[in-house]
C-alpha cells in the first residue's frame, strides 16, 4: 500500500469515527443550524417598533403632519400622547418609551412665518448605541419634512443639502453584513472543534498507540486527520452559504471560485490551529476547552461585530494573526462588493502563511508527543 492509499484509508477511518459518534454528529448539525437562525434574526443593528411618546402643544397642521410622519414610520411605535411636563420623566425612567418628542405651542406658527421652529427630543441614553440609531432615523424624517415644507411653501431650500447614496448595501440592512460573517464564524467553530478532538479522541479511546505502530509517518497521520476537517468545513460552509442566499436573501455578487479558494485556505488555517490544540490535549474535554480558548478571542478580534479600526493599536496588530479576519473580508467582499481573485489576493497570502506555520507546528508537536 503506497503513501496516498494509507492517507486515504486514515481519512476515511477518521471521517467514519466522527460520523458514527452521536455527540460528534450533534456538534456538526445541531449548533450550526441553531446559531445560524439565532444570529441571522437576533444579531441585527436595525431598530424597529421603537416606543415613543408625543407631547404636542401645537395643534396646527404642520405639527400634526410631522407627528404623523414619525408615528407612521416602520421604525417608531406610538405608545402615548401626553399633555404635561410631569408625564415625561416616568415614561423614560420606567423604560416605557425610548424617546419623547416635544413640539412647542408656536411650532406651526413659526414654520408658516418662515422662521426656525425648534422641536425637542428627549431620549433614553442608557444604551448609547440604541439612542444614536434612534436619532439617525429621526433626523431622516425631519430632513424629509423640512424639504417637503420648503417646497410647498415656496421658500428657498437650505443652502447645503445632504444626499445619501449607500453603496453595496442600498437599504442599509444589517443582515446583509452579519449573515455572510456567520459563514466564517460557524465554519471556524465546527472545523476547529472537529480537528481539536481528533488526536485527543484517539488517546482517550486507547487507539493512539495502535496508530503509532502502523506504517504511517507523523506527516501522513496529520494529513489524514486534516482531510475530514476540510470536507466537513466545505460541506458546512456550502450549507450556510445556500441559507444566506436562499433563506436570508443576501445578494451574492462576486466570484464563487474566489470565495471557495478563500474558504479552502481559511479551512487549512483553522485545521492547523485545531491540530495544534489536539496535539497538546490528552482528553477530549481538554481539546474542547483549548478550542474555545482560541475561538472566543478569534471572533472578537475578527471584525465580525466591531470594526478593527476602532480597536487599540496593539490589539489591531494582534488581529493579523487571526485567519477569520481575512476570511470575513473575503466573504463580505464577494457577497456585497462583487470581488474577484485579484482584489482578494492580499487576503489569500496571509492565510497561506498562517496555514503553513500552524500545520508545521502541529507536525512538530505531534512528533514531540510521540517520542
Amino acid at each position: 500500500m503506497n503513501n496516498l492509499q494509507r492517507i486515504i484509508a486514515l481519512a476515511i477511518k477518521e471521517l467514519l469515527a466522527i460520523l458514527r459518534d452521536k455527540k460528534s454528529r450533534f456538534v456538526l448539525i445541531g449548533p450550526p443550524i441553531a446559531q445560524l437562525i439565532i444570529f441571522g434574526y437576533a444579531a441585527t443593528f436595525d431598530l424597529n417598533d421603537i416606543p415613543v411618546a408625543v407631547y404636542n402643544e401645537d395643534r396646527g397642521a404642520p405639527s400634526r403632519e410631522l407627528v404623523a410622519r414619525i408615528t407612521g414610520s416602520p421604525h417608531f411605535h406610538l405608545v402615548s400622547r401626553i399633555d404635561h411636563d410631569e408625564q415625561i420623566a416616568p415614561l423614560i425612567d420606567n423604560k416605557e418609551v425610548l424617546m419623547v418628542l416635544h413640539l412647542g405651542p408656536r411650532f406651526s406658527e413659526l414654520l408658516k412665518r418662515g422662521q426656525s421652529a425648534p422641536a425637542q427630543v428627549i431620549i433614553d441614553g442608557r444604551n448609547s448605541n440604541t439612542a444614536l440609531l434612534t436619532l439617525g432615523y429621526l433626523r431622516t424624517i425631519f430632513t424629509d419634512f423640512n424639504l417637503e415644507w420648503t417646497r410647498r411653501s415656496g421658500l428657498p431650500p437650505p443652502p447645503a443639502m445632504l444626499k445619501i447614496r449607500p453603496w453595496y448595501n442600498e437599504n442599509l440592512l444589517s443582515r446583509w453584513f452579519i449573515v455572510p460573517g456567520i459563514v466564517g464564524l460557524l465554519t471556524l467553530v465546527v472545523t476547529t472543534i472537529v480537528t481539536g478532538l481528533s488526536v485527543a479522541r484517539e488517546r482517550e479511546a486507547g487507539t493512539f498507540d495502535q496508530l503509532l505502530v502502523t506504517p504511517l509517518r507523523p506527516v501522513e497521520i496529520l494529513i489524514g486527520k486534516s482531510v475530514p476537517g476540510i470536507l466537513i468545513g466545505l460541506v458546512e460552509g456550502t450549507f450556510i452559504l445556500l441559507m444566506a442566499v436562499l433563506w436570508f436573501e443576501v445578494p451574492l455578487r462576486g466570484s464563487i471560485g474566489a470565495l471557495y479558494l478563500g474558504m479552502f485556505l481559511f479551512l487549512l488555517s483553522a485545521i492547523g490551529i485545531g491540530l495544534m490544540i489536539s496535539s497538546l490535549a490528552v482528553t477530549q474535554q481538554q481539546g474542547i476547552l483549548g478550542a474555545f480558548l482560541f475561538l472566543v478571542p478569534a471572533v472578537i478580534l475578527s471584525g465580525f461585530a466591531t470594526p478593527i479600526a476602532n480597536m487599540p493599536e496593539l490589539v489591531q496588530q494582534l488581529t493579523y494573526l487571526n485567519p477569520l479576519r481575512y476570511f470575513l473580508i473575503i466573504i463580505r467582499g464577494v457577497f456585497l462588493e462583487g470581488d474577484s481573485y485579484g482584489l482578494l489576493f492580499d487576503q489569500y497570502w496571509p492565510m497561506v502563511i498562517i496555514a503553513v506555520v500552524t500545520l508545521a507546528l502541529a507536525g512538530w508537536l505531534f512528533r514531540h508527543r510521540m517520542n
